[in-house]
């Protein structure tokens, strides 16, 4: 009996205030809470033959434009770029680049612009 009192006393309380760890929290083989689910099971959940064909579904990938304007990224780096050169009209990120487009010959600013299907003729 005495050996009890003297291990309550040696253990030390657990503080509210003390971060759980995961594997006291979770023990082996329980569930963690939210769980991933297969496209087969989202598909019968969702029973699409029900919704309108026109409505966008996970079978029907179609839906309306967005209506946010599209990002514009750097041709160079490929970081946003918040600035175009007016001669090239290349889309940079930040003035070193801006440098190097300005250095870049006429035949690889029209490679640049090709690869984003803006194809413009400098003069």
């Amino acid at each position: 009996m005495e050996s009890e009192e003297v291990l309550k006393m040696v253990v030390a309380p657990t503080l509210p205030f003390k971060k759980v760890q995961t594997a006291d929290k979770y023990p082996k083989g329980q569930s963690r809470g939210r769980q991933w689910k297969h496209l087969r099971l989202l598909l019968q959940a969702a029973d699409a033959t029900s919704l309108p064909p026109d409505r966008p579904n996970y079978l029907n990938i179609q839906s309306p434009p967005s209506i946010y304007p599209p990002k514009r990224y750097c041709d160079i780096t490929g970081f946003e770029a918040p600035y175009m050169d007016p001669r090239t009209k290349l889309r940079y990120a930040d003035p070193e680049i801006f440098k190097q487009i300005r250095m870049l010959p006429d035949e690889y600013v029209q490679r640049y612009l090709a690869l984003r299907n803006a194809a413009v003729v400098l003069r």
